[in-house]
């Protein structure tokens, strides 16, 4: 397994969601927290979500962090707070996917679900699991945007990242710089 691909899908997924909660930012109150109807209600629900889950993911993966037990839990209702804890994990992200090497990608992994079915999986496939979960959401989230502004977002697409597409620094713009 090469490590670099899940490095591109690291530092990908921050760059996505930079756009994603940039796109956020710009909505008002109402909007962001409307109920349309996806799966977690409405973008604040969905990012939520989001960071939820990788934070379930990464506290299987390194024994540390803050896991919570339900995946609908709201961490943040305060968006600045919800994007800092994102950026936050993002970059915890990229620390630990750098810190495998092909080896440790190769090996199998035992966890236990958030209702506590015990699994055993590569530990690259867990990987796999975490950055298509993300996309997934995040295509929820996208739509979300379309819905509530009749406005395209902004693109989220691999290729738009590939070709060096600029995203802001989300830990600046959570902190009201940007």
């Amino acid at each position: 397994m090469d490590r670099q691909h899940f490095t591109q899908f690291a530092v990908y997924n921050r760059w996505a969601n930079a756009r994603l909660y940039q796109a956020a930012f710009a909505l008002p109150d109402e909007a962001y927290r409307r109920n349309i109807g996806v799966f977690f209600g409405s973008l604040h629900g969905t990012l939520n979500h989001i960071l939820v889950a990788d934070r379930i993911w990464l506290k299987r993966l390194t024994g540390e962090g803050h896991a919570p037990s339900r995946l609908d839990t709201i961490l943040f209702e305060d968006r600045r707070e919800l994007a800092q804890a994102r950026a936050a994990e993002d970059d915890r992200i990229i620390r630990i996917v750098d810190g495998y090497n092909d080896d440790a990608l190769s090996e199998f992994f035992e966890y236990a679900t958030t209702s506590g079915v015990p699994h055993r999986q590569l530990r690259s496939d867990v990987l796999r699991h975490v950055f298509n979960h993300q996309t997934h959401h995040r295509g929820q989230a996208h739509t979300c945007l379309s819905l509530v502004t009749g406005a395209e977002p902004p693109t989220l697409d691999l290729l738009a990242f590939q070709r060096g597409t600029p995203a802001p620094d989300l830990a600046a713009l959570a902190a009201g710089g940007g």
